[in-house]
């Protein structure tokens, strides 16, 4: 299975982006998708997370009153809408899927996309 994302560049803070991960295959073992995100010079951090096949959804604290996670199975798709970007955003997100659950720990997802820049000018 393979994951590709899109959606992402170059805004003004206080903008929108919505990011899309298309998987290539339906993955009979996915429980959970997510998008994380890494900074220059820093580590990968857990954005949002949700079940694939139930209505869970999990955020970080610093994105939760911002940020929207979505699916569409039809579409076989992981959406991330983002609303009131700031300069603090401003990092290379990549989709996830995985077996385990709605986790926040990257290492516990076995499929990742190859990432999308979103960059936010203040």
């Amino acid at each position: 299975v393979r994951l590709v994302e899109s959606g992402g560049g170059l805004v003004q803070a206080g903008a929108s982006l919505r990011l899309s991960c298309v998987a290539s295959d339906r993955d009979p073992r996915r429980v959970a998708m997510g998008w994380f995100r890494q900074a220059p010079g820093k580590e990968r951090e857990f954005v949002a997370a949700l079940s694939w096949l139930a209505g869970m959804t999990l955020y970080a604290d610093s994105v939760k009153d911002r940020f929207s996670i979505s699916k569409d199975h039809a579409k076989n798709t992981l959406y991330l809408q983002m609303n009131s970007l700031r300069p603090d955003d401003t990092a290379t997100y990549y989709c996830a899927s995985g077996a385990i659950g709605v986790i926040t720990t990257a290492d516990e997802y076995d499929t990742w996309g190859q990432g999308t820049q979103v960059t936010v000018a203040s």
